[in-house]
């Protein structure tokens, strides 16, 4: 047994990680993989094959994963029908990585277009049910330069 003292976060994670649940995580896994150049970090498969506890990386990033098991409250969003939340990237190029992420199966929520707070901004549905945002920062604005723009997308009067 190791006297050394165990970081309490470890070295290669952020405070906050999603943890993400889906109808045959394993196959979500390899999506991700593939629509958005994630790397396989490790699976943990239980005997039927299904999965336990999955994690990715895209960038400098983790997402955990794990299969569906109602018994246990854990569902996707397929099951839910819809999830109220939205994993947003930040990449290089939204506009290829958006490209990426339909050519792999992604269906798209919402077209790439350049937005009022200064990112090149889309959304996606994954064939498991979640929501990804992706974009990419193509100017650097003022709080009241965007306060201003989202009074005009939203329109608002006199903006």
């Amino acid at each position: 047994m190791s006297t050394q003292a165990v970081q309490r976060i470890p070295e290669d994670m952020h405070t906050v990680t999603p943890h993400i649940v889906c109808a045959d995580a394993v196959s979500a896994i390899d999506f991700y993989v593939k629509a958005f150049g994630a790397t396989d970090a490790g699976k943990m498969l239980a005997p039927n094959g299904k999965l336990i506890h999955g994690m990715i990386r895209i960038g400098d990033s983790a997402i955990m994963l794990a299969e569906e098991t109602p018994e246990w409250g854990a569902v996707g969003p397929l099951t839910l029908k819809g999830s109220p939340v939205t994993l947003h990237l930040y990449v290089q190029d939204a506009d290829a990585a958006f490209q990426r992420a339909t050519d792999a199966g992604a269906t798209v929520v919402m077209p790439l277009a350049d937005t009022f707070w200064g990112d090149r901004y889309g959304v996606l549905k994954d064939p498991y049910g979640h929501s990804w945002s992706i974009a990419h920062h193509v100017r650097d604005m003022s709080p009241e330069e965007m306060q201003a723009g989202a009074a005009k997308a939203c329109g608002e009067p006199g903006a």
